[in-house]
């Protein structure tokens, strides 16, 4: 399987976003990923016409964040949310998040949605917690108001907070069956987050679970929020991965030739970086042994 571009649009500013997702909707295999809280809590708004002008390109959202009126109103409503946050998968908020999506963007039929950093949770209220959101989005999705569902988190695999086998139980016994539509994980895959990456070189962690029972596999933060062009040593590292490469380019590539990711996610506004990481991801994928010795180099003091 060889990785896709798709956009990500936690970082684009509102002017931007409309002619960054026309651009996305002419990638090959296209896909958009955004989120209730985005851009201000205005993704959504700014992302219809896009969606109504091209009718089959698919858009993921997320259930988990509160924009602040959102999270006033929960509070008006006496529903609860993580202390301190503006988070919760209570049920009746996952529900209603799911269909104001619906009706912001302009979709009877949400192709994925993501249960938004489920880590921030406590601990003890966590697995209830996601049982009870998979269950809501288990109906929804049996009501045809969306394909599949997912998982998307920072750190929730890395922290061992969970585990896509237990999340795979999880979904099991919300949809009492193991026909379940939990379908996706999202998690940060790159040079600097290398966890997942090492892990499935190796034939381990959440990527090759996930990919084994053939969930798809999204890879945000590829660039480290930008971070990795000014990693140190980055040019040499880009020369080991693709010579001639930008240290960006290299980085995506990296990425893409993890073992079980299907996409990789970029927020970028720029014509310029957008047919760059297109470009980037045209080549082969890069060899294991390669991956090998770049994270080895990275790993060593």
């Amino acid at each position: 399987m060889k990785a896709v571009l798709a956009l990500g649009t936690y970082r684009i500013a509102a002017e931007h976003l409309a002619a960054a997702a026309e651009r996305a909707a002419t990638a090959p295999d296209p896909w958009i990923d955004t989120a209730p809280n985005y851009t201000g809590g205005a993704a959504h708004r700014l992302l219809a016409p896009v969606l109504a002008a091209h009718p089959g390109l698919p858009v993921a959202t997320k259930t988990g964040y509160l924009t602040p009126a959102a999270a006033r109103e929960a509070a008006t409503a006496g529903l609860p949310l993580t202390p301190g946050t503006r988070h919760s998968l209570h049920p009746a908020l996952v529900r209603r998040q799911v269909e104001q999506a619906r009706a912001e963007l302009g979709r009877d039929r949400l192709d994925a949605v993501f249960v938004h950093n489920p880590e921030h949770l406590p601990p003890d209220r966590l697995p209830a917690a996601l049982h009870e959101a998979f269950a809501v989005l288990e109906d929804l999705t049996a009501a045809g108001h969306l394909t599949a569902y997912g998982v998307a988190t920072w750190s929730g695999f890395a922290d061992s907070r969970f585990t896509v086998t237990g999340l795979d139980r999880i979904a099991r016994t919300a949809a009492g069956t193991p026909d379940h539509h939990l379908r996706h994980i999202q998690l940060p895959v790159s040079l600097v987050q290398d966890t997942a990456l090492t892990q499935a070189l190796l034939g381990r962690g959440p990527i090759t679970h996930a990919a084994d029972r053939g969930w798809h596999v999204h890879a945000s933060a590829p660039l480290h929020g930008g971070d990795l062009a000014h990693l140190d040593g980055g040019h040499e590292l880009a020369a080991l991965l693709r010579p001639g490469a930008t240290i960006a380019e290299a980085a995506l590539a990296a990425t893409a030739s993890c073992p079980g990711v299907e996409r990789v996610l970029i927020s970028t506004a720029r014509t310029q970086h957008w047919n760059q990481a297109l470009a980037a991801l045209a080549h082969p994928p890069l060899p294991p042994t390669i991956l090998r010795k770049v994270l080895h180099e990275l790993a060593t003091p």
